[in-house]
């Protein structure tokens, strides 16, 4: 399942890049809440803090209630770098 949703949530984020509408970037945000809610509380049953930490830290950056107002340019670099990032981490042993 933590697998799915870091490929689901990568797609989402590279799909970012594209000119959308903007009900597509909420249903990213409320997406992108639950997926790294999910992976916090997985990284949390298996002990990995460290994990934990950064998923958690990801679903309040990406949380739509609060919206962290950083401009298009420099969501697009957080969309790569968090796209790239789960991408890597399907390949990585855990």
């Amino acid at each position: 399942m933590e697998k799915i949703i870091k490929v689901v949530l990568a797609v989402l984020f590279f799909l970012c890049l594209i000119d959308m509408p903007y009900g597509f970037y909420q249903f990213v945000r409320f997406t992108a809440l639950i997926g790294f809610g999910i992976l916090a509380f997985k990284a949390n049953e298996n002990d990995k803090q460290t994990k934990m930490i950064i998923y958690g830290a990801l679903a309040m950056l990406f949380q739509p209630f609060f919206k962290i107002t950083l401009g298009r340019d420099l969501w697009n670099i957080i969309d790569i770098v968090v796209g790239v990032g789960l991408v890597i981490s399907l390949f990585k042993k855990h």
